[in-house]
Order: structure tokens, then sequence, then C-alpha cells
């Protein structure tokens, strides 16, 4: 039994219009999962620590860049108006606060301390330094 044939080999021009268009939208999705977009924030490399305690009171955070720049509520800020911050933190808080250095690894060991004697001041009593947890190694597979 013979079947008609339908089908007919291609033998025309190549339409580029599809080709274009999943062209385009590959275009669009790389660009909008590109890392190229601008991430705000100080760019702080904090040291790496595994399983270090943290606290249960309110915290208020400080980061210091590797040059030293002091920031506070993501603005830079100098040692005195930095102490009087913390000081009107502490007096509108019904807990003790306790102060978390963000503290970039090129940091002398004096600005931390430092700072934490300035939070002391204030009328802070505990501060902790701020870590990035430790990165695992992948798994090995055989």
């Amino acid at each position: 039994m013979r079947f008609p044939r339908s089908i007919k080999p291609f033998r025309g021009q190549l339409e580029m219009a599809p080709f274009l268009s999943v062209l385009f939208l590959l275009a669009i999705l790389l660009m909008f999962g590109s890392s190229l977009v601008f991430t705000p924030g100080i760019p702080i490399d904090l040291p790496e620590a595994a399983e270090l305690p943290g606290t249960a009171n309110p915290s208020i955070a400080v980061a210091v860049d590797a040059e030293g720049h002091l920031y506070f509520e993501n603005q830079i800020i100098d040692e005195p108006r930095l102490q009087e911050k913390l000081a009107a933190a502490v007096d509108q808080s019904k807990e003790p606060l306790t102060l978390v250095i963000q503290a970039d690894k090129q940091v002398k060991h004096e600005s931390t301390t430092r700072l934490a004697l300035l939070a002391r001041a204030a009328g802070i009593r505990d501060f902790y330094l701020g870590t990035r947890p430790k990165v695992a190694p992948a798994p090995r597979t055989r």
C-alpha cells in the first residue's frame, strides 16, 4: 500500500525572524542575569570563622574599612559623632546593647580596640567582631 506524500523537502530561503527573536530573548536574559549591576555598600572583607557565639541582646553594627574609616548606619562618621550616636542609642534602648564591629581583614588591632573603648564610654558593655562563615569545600566525587 502506498501513502501519498504531502511533505516536500525545504528548498527556499531560511527565515531569519525566529532566529533573531530567540537571539534577542537570550541577550535580554543575559543582561538581567549578569552581575554588572552596582551593589551599594562598603567593600569590607570580613575574616572567616566558624561556630563563634552570638548574642541575644539587640545589636548595633559599626563597620571599619581597610583605611580605618568608620561607618554607622551606612554613613561615614567620625569618632566624636559616633560616640554621641551610640550614647543616644543606649538611652533609647530598654535592653543592654551589643556592638558588632565589622572590621576588614586589613584593619589594625589598635582601631578595633579604640572603637571598643569608644563604645564602652557610650555605655555599651559587650562587643563582638563580625565574621563571615567558613566556606566548606565541595565534596569530592569519584
